[in-house]
């Protein structure tokens, strides 16, 4: 649904770098806009911005259904002879010389030139098992609300992040009067990956709810539709790791997108695709290396470790 994305920040430590990101969009040809207060409202008239000492606009961003995204890349990935094998778990790397040769299953060895392994969160634990690797990666839960309110929240509305909220709350449409919402914070360190449904506690469910009345005038009785959780891939640095592993030639990784995948995720197939067929890539994927963080050399979000943005 291309409905734009507006992010606005006041006054504060968040003011800097919300400019920068924007100005870093601007360059790379991306259509990005600012806002003042009243074109902001004309757009997403349920909310308030008075307190905006700078909004962001992109008119072509939006969301996407993610199931129906993922089948979509499915079909036109077998159109194209590609072969998935649903029911089958990888047991285990098929490792001989120093090199990655193929991959163990329950439907026994697949041999290939080259293995790109994209396994989330069980990363951590999977990985570095099979190869003998410390996976600088955690497995995180986060809690997400369908609040219904009493102003429609449309699918014309644009996707909000409101960078003025004690949790930097994201929000966008529903469908009729819902809005999903949730915080753009660190969420729960789980000690294994575990996608169970977690809890969504009352006092999370008040402490949210209270930062969108706070920015959606109205709002104060806005009732809680439905909550579920879902985890996340977290990398020490919040950025993924992506390409090859040093000592383990045949192997090609992608994992720790901290929030980011589903939206990424046409950007690092293409990218992982030519790093497992040794072509150049299109962004360079130095600074997303496996060893950063053993090199002291992890990236800095703009607005900081454990935010997603």
């Amino acid at each position: 649904m291309r409905c734009g994305y507006l992010i606005a920040a006041p006054e504060g430590d968040k003011l800097g770098p919300l400019r920068e990101s924007l100005a870093a969009q601007a360059a790379r040809g991306i259509a990005v806009h600012e806002l003042d207060a009243q074109a902001a409202g004309e757009r997403l008239p349920i909310a308030r911005f008075d307190d905006a000492a700078l909004i962001g606009y992109e008119p072509d961003a939006g969301f996407a259904d993610a199931t129906l995204t993922a089948t979509s890349f499915a079909r036109a990935a077998r159109r194209r002879g590609v072969v998935f094998r649903e029911g089958v778990a990888a047991t285990g790397l098929v490792v001989d010389g120093g090199r990655v040769r193929g991959v163990h299953t329950t439907a026994g060895r697949l041999d290939a030139g080259t293995v790109v392994s994209v396994q989330n969160i069980w990363a951590a634990t999977e990985l570095a098992a099979w190869a003998g690797l410390a996976v600088p990666l955690v497995a995180e839960r986060h809690r997400v609300l369908a609040l219904a309110g009493p102003n429609a929240y449309t699918r014309e509305m644009p996707v909000f992040k409101d960078l003025g909220s004690p949790g930097m709350l994201y929000a966008r449409s529903y469908g009729g009067t819902q809005m999903l919402v949730s915080e753009g914070l660190a969420g729960e360190v789980l000690a294994t990956p575990d996608i169970a449904q977690g809890d969504v506690g009352i006092d999370l469910v008040a402490e949210i709810g209270a930062q969108v009345a706070e920015r959606f005038p109205g709002w104060e009785e806005a009732g809680l539709a439905s909550s579920w959780t879902g985890v996340y891939d977290v990398t020490p640095d919040w950025n993924p790791v992506l390409g090859g592993v040093p000592g383990l030639d045949g192997l090609v990784v992608g994992f720790g997108f901290s929030g980011h995948g589903f939206k990424l995720s046409p950007a690092v197939g293409e990218v992982l695709a030519q790093a497992a067929l040794g072509l150049p890539t299109a962004v360079p994927l130095a600074p997303y290396a496996f060893d950063r963080f053993a090199r002291g050399r992890p990236l800095v979000g703009r607005y900081g470790a454990g935010a997603v943005s």
